[in-house]
Formats: structure tokens, C-alpha cells, sequence
């Protein structure tokens, strides 16, 4: 005698939606569907970024670069031909080999951030946090992000079987990513330090860190920001006005009060791709930290929906991935780049809608720049090989390659 399963939908109560939610289940199941969905993903943010840069920039290309509404654009299609390139060979580089160059890569970001307090760091909107190389002109802190989920994964990785004790979770990652902190907030770039920290944070969290020590940093961090802010009165002023930018709307309230603007004209559809108005000079850096404004001008509602759903497919792909596999440093390094790239997603999205102060965060993928753009395409890179080597995946890509060859020999056959 059998016994039924209490959880299992009668067949005569079954429904079209059963059908769809065991179809969409078992798909998800399958072993390269975080691949594709973290292949998918990131190619569509990639090319909706360079529509809304393309549309973003256009008026103030045609004004500070000579009449041409394309310059800023092609620097970002260069960006796109060095960052694509990298991302492929990230997804296609052995483990060991990123872990060999794992402390280089901190100390090299850690001489790069103390460089940008030299003769050759240059001020951008008050933060000192960009280096000028020649005449390109890039910000370290960026090729820290991933540096440090890198550096600290390794660390962790090879910790696995010690991480129970407080002593071995906090050293040296606690105070290596400090430093590499502390040298981003002398730099004035309060919105970068706090990415950085939750990094920290996501790192700390995965490896199974005692609550208090979460307590203890996120009191510090309040205490540090609350005291960075009253030392700049242009940034105290952002963080006490951002919830009614209309209170003050001709000083700092001035860029969000334009950004819920065009949100709010985008409506559900959108005014259409190149028709937004904010960016005609009332809304300051279109193109770069408030491009997801523009973005819901021009795409309304539903565009806005896809990109933050793309973000939270990498998300959820990446997860599906870190608890798959059974190498501790896939398992770190991937949810290390996840809390970079959604956690910089959702502060950048919340800056627009004026739930969090304006702290100069670009949007992964999206908005202009080439320091944030070629990292953000390496850790995608890195997650799509993680991802391509999970044992069910690579045996599933190993019969199609068998197959296709085998198809391609009887084509030459016949």
C-alpha cells in the first residue's frame, strides 16, 4: 500500500498554472541554467547600458566635446571592447591561477588608492579618489572591489576548516579591507567606502562571523559617516534634505528632485527611448549616477522593472551557484560579487528615488564609466566560469560539444 503525497496537486484540481509552475521548476533545475541566466543577464544590461548611455549623454556630448552628441558613447564602446574580452578570459582562467595573483591584486589596489593622494591624483566633484595615467584617468577604488572579494576569498578558502574561531574569521581580512577603507574615505569618496564595507559585511556574513562583531562595525560606520558628513557641509546637506529633495529644491535637492521627475513622466511605458527632457541640463550627471532616472523616463515602469529583475537574476544565479558547488572559494568569491554588484545596485536605485542620501554611486553595467564598467565585466566573467564548471554543467557542455562534433563528422560524411 502506498502512501499518498500530501504536497502532490490532484490530477483533476490541476490547473494550467500547475503545469507552467512545474515546467518553470524544471527548468530552473536543470544544470546549466545558471550559465545561461548569468550569460543572458549580463549580455542584456550590457546593451540596455549602452542605449541609455547613448540617450543620456547625447545633449551633453553635443555641448562640452565640440558639437559631436556620440563622444561620450564611443569611450564607452572602447571600454566595452577591453572589459568583453577580459570577462572571457576571467570565465576561462584555472582557480589556482587567481588565487596565485589574490595578494597581489590587494597590494597593487592598495598602492593605486595611495597614489590618488599624490601629485597624480586628480579631484573629481570633490573626491580624490581618481588617478591620472597618461591621458586616461581611472579610479582605483574600483579595481579594488574586486581585488578584495578575491583576496579575501582566497584567504577564507584556505581557512575553511578554521573559520569556528573569531581570531582566524577577523585576521588579516578585517584589517586588510579596513585599510583598503581607510585610504577610499581619505580620498573623500564616502559613497565607494560604503560599498566597500558591505563587501565586508557579505563577506563576514557567508563565512559565519559572531553577531556581535556585525554589531560592533555597523556602530563604527555610523559614527564614521555621521562624522565624514559634518566635516563637508554640501554632503551633511544631502544626507539631512535626500527624503524631501523639494525642501531645499534649488540647492541639494536639486538633482533628486529632477530624477523623481522624470521618473514619475516615464509613467508605465515610457516616453521612449531618446525623448526624455531632464536630460536637457536640469539633471545633473545624467549619464552616470542618475542614468537610472533617465532610463525610467524613456522606458518607464516596465524598463525600470527588467533592469532591477536582470540584477536580481545575476543574484539569484550566483547563489544557486555558491550553494552548488563544494570549492570554498567558488562559494566566497561568488557571494562576494553578488553583494558588490546588487548591493551597489540597490544604494544607486535608492539615490534616485530618494530613499537614501546622493553618495555618487554609479549603476553596474549602466551607467558611463570605464574604471567601473571593465571590473563589474571581470567578476561576471568569473561567476560565468564558476558557474560553466559546476560538475553537472561541464558534463552537460562536454555532450553537446560530443554531439556537435559527432553531427558536424556525419554532415562531412554524407
Amino acid at each position: 500500500m502506498t502512501t499518498a503525497d500530501p504536497f502532490e496537486v490532484p490530477s483533476r484540481r490541476r490547473t494550467p498554472v500547475h503545469g507552467w509552475f512545474a515546467a518553470a521548476k524544471h527548468a530552473l533545475d536543470r544544470p546549466l541554467t545558471a550559465y545561461y541566466l548569468l550569460l543572458g543577464a549580463s549580455a542584456l544590461l550590457l546593451t540596455i547600458g549602452l542605449i541609455m548611455v547613448l540617450s543620456a549623454s547625447s545633449v551633453y556630448s553635443y555641448e562640452h566635446n565640440g558639437g559631436d552628441s556620440y563622444s561620450v558613447v564611443k569611450r564607452q564602446l572602447l571600454w566595452v571592447v577591453i572589459g568583453v574580452p577580459c570577462a572571457w578570459v576571467a570565465s576561462r582562467m584555472p582557480h589556482r591561477v587567481l588565487r596565485r595573483f589574490a595578494w597581489l591584486g590587494l597590494i597593487v589596489s592598495i598602492v593605486l588608492l595611495a597614489l590618488t593622494q599624490t601629485g597624480l591624483g586628480v579631484e573629481v566633484n570633490g573626491n580624490t579618489n581618481w588617478l591620472g595615467v597618461g591621458p586616461f584617468v581611472i579610479q582605483p577604488a574600483e579595481i579594488a572591489k574586486l581585488a578584495i572579494v578575491l583576496w579575501a576569498a582566497h584567504v577564507y578558502a584556505l581557512k575553511d576548516k578554521r573559520l569556528h574561531s573569531f581570531h582566524e574569521v577577523v585576521t588579516p581580512v578585517v584589517p586588510g579591507l579596513l585599510a583598503v577603507i581607510a585610504l577610499v574615505v581619505v580620498g573623500h569618496d564616502l559613497g565607494t567606502a560604503l560599498v566597500l564595507f558591505a563587501i565586508l559585511l557579505g563577506m563576514l556574513w557567508v563565512v559565519g562571523a559572531p553577531s556581535r562583531l556585525f554589531a560592533f562595525m555597523l556602530s563604527v560606520v555610523a559614527v564614521a559617516a555621521l562624522g565624514l558628513a559634518s566635516t563637508s557641509s554640501e554632503r551633511l546637506e544631502r544626507i539631512t534634505n535626500f527624503a524631501d529633495p523639494f525642501k531645499d529644491f534649488a540647492g541639494a535637492g536639486w538633482q533628486p528632485a529632477h530624477g523623481l521627475w522624470a521618473l514619475s513622466t516615464g509613467g508605465v511605458f515610457g516616453q521612449g527611448i531618446g525623448a526624455s527632457q531632464q536630460k536637457w541640463g536640469s539633471l545633473p550627471e545624467a549619464h552616470t549616477d542618475f542614468i537610472f532616472a533617465v532610463l525610467g523616463e524613456e522606458l518607464g515602469l516596465v524598463g525600470s522593472l527588467l533592469v532591477v529583475g536582470l540584477f536580481l537574476t545575476i543574484a539569484f544565479a550566483g547563489i544557486r551557484v555558491a550553494t552548488h558547488t563544494e570549492d570554498p572559494f567558488v562559494r566566497y568569491a561568488t557571494f562576494g560579487i553578488v553583494v558588490w554588484l546588487l548591493g551597489q545596485m540597490m544604494i544607486n536605485v535608492g539615490m534616485v528615488l530618494a530613499l537614501l542620501p546622493v553618495i555618487g554611486i554609479p549603476l553596474p553595467l549602466v551607467s558611463y564609466g570605464g574604471s567601473a564598467l571593465v571590473p563589474s565585466l571581470v567578476a561576471l566573467g568569473l561567476l560565468i566560469g564558476f558557474a560553466r564548471r559546476e560538475p553537472e554543467a561541464a558534463r552537460a557542455l562536454a555532450q553537446r560539444r560530443k554531439a556537435r562534433s559527432a553531427g558536424l563528422s556525419a554532415g562531412r560524411v554524407s
